[in-house]
């Protein structure tokens, strides 16, 4: 019997996931697990790692069984924007703040897609900027200036 790929999306991205799930089990080596009650600094990643490497398994078993499409072309374009967003996100938190940071985000990283639609975005970056106000600065107390330097603060 030959094993075949059928489904090569999910064996690239089952691939990925178990790429990922090696990077974090290595990266969780030399730190102390803990407990599940008292999590020591390597839990999280060592956990991490299991789940993605789980999820990399499944859909690595499934490329084998299920019909799927091939994979297209490398979106390029759409990639480098995404990642020019996130960069973004870190180089305007501290001048900008929270909420000028996220506003910006959600823009340039919804202007990746071929459906971006300024409404639908702007929508997006008022609820996610709340969430994240409300989540992380006032309900965890994390030290993230609202609105930064630039205002003021």
């Amino acid at each position: 019997m030959r094993l075949s790929i059928r489904h090569p999306k999910d064996f690239w991205s089952g691939l990925i996931f178990l790429a990922l799930a090696i990077g974090f089990g290595w990266m969780a080596q030399g730190y102390s697990m803990g407990r599940a009650i008292k999590m020591g600094p390597g839990y999280f990643p060592t956990v991490l790692a299991g789940i993605l490497a789980l999820i990399g398994l499944i859909t690595l078993v499934r490329s084998f069984v299920l019909e799927g499409e091939g994979v297209g072309q490398w979106a390029w374009r759409g990639g480098a924007i995404v990642l020019g967003a996130m960069l973004l996100f870190g180089l305007l938190l501290r001048g900008g703040g929270l909420v000028v940071a996220l506003l910006v985000v959600v823009f340039v990283g919804a202007a990746a897609s071929v459906k971006f639609r300024v409404p639908v975005a702007a929508a997006a970056a008022v609820v996610l900027a709340a969430f994240c106000v409300a989540v992380f600065v006032w309900g965890l107390g994390l030290p993230i200036p609202i609105f930064g330097r630039w205002f003021g603060n």
